[in-house]
């Protein structure tokens, strides 16, 4: 694969992920991702999930969507307008978690890298509201 095309996938258009090793455990980290202060970060304001597949949702902002998935402790898969986006907790080893946001389905790689930015910027604010809970 070329740098024009990375990111670039058969099955599932373009996409980008977004990962960090976090110093909380995956309870605490999906306990704060699943919960309204983490959603409203990742998702947006407002946002509130049911956690079972085909469930509607909406933000503050209008942006609609359905819950694809809902594994507890593991996985929320939800649509998010045109694509799909994937958060995701697993252990790291002692009492660290990995936390990852996986968005599919973009339109080109301007919005791969737009989005990208955009998950870097949620991670950092995610990190940072869980340094704070600690």
């Amino acid at each position: 694969m070329s740098a024009r095309s990375t990111g670039l996938t058969k099955d599932a258009g373009w996409q980008v992920g977004v990962s960090r090793t976090l110093p909380q455990s995956p309870a605490a980290v999906w306990e704060f991702i699943s919960g309204p202060r983490g959603l409203e970060l990742w998702l947006g304001a407002g946002a509130r999930l049911a956690p079972e597949p085909g469930a509607p949702y909406e933000t503050d902002a209008g942006v609609t969507g359905e819950v694809r998935g809902y594994r507890p402790g593991d996985r929320i898969r939800v649509t998010y307008g045109d694509t799909t986006v994937q958060v995701a907790v697993s252990a790291a080893g002692g009492d660290r978690s990995v936390l990852v946001f996986h968005q599919e389905r973009m339109t080109g790689p301007e919005e791969r890298e737009r989005q990208r930015a955009y998950w870097q910027r949620v991670m950092d604010k995610v990190a940072e509201a869980l340094d704070h809970l600690a």
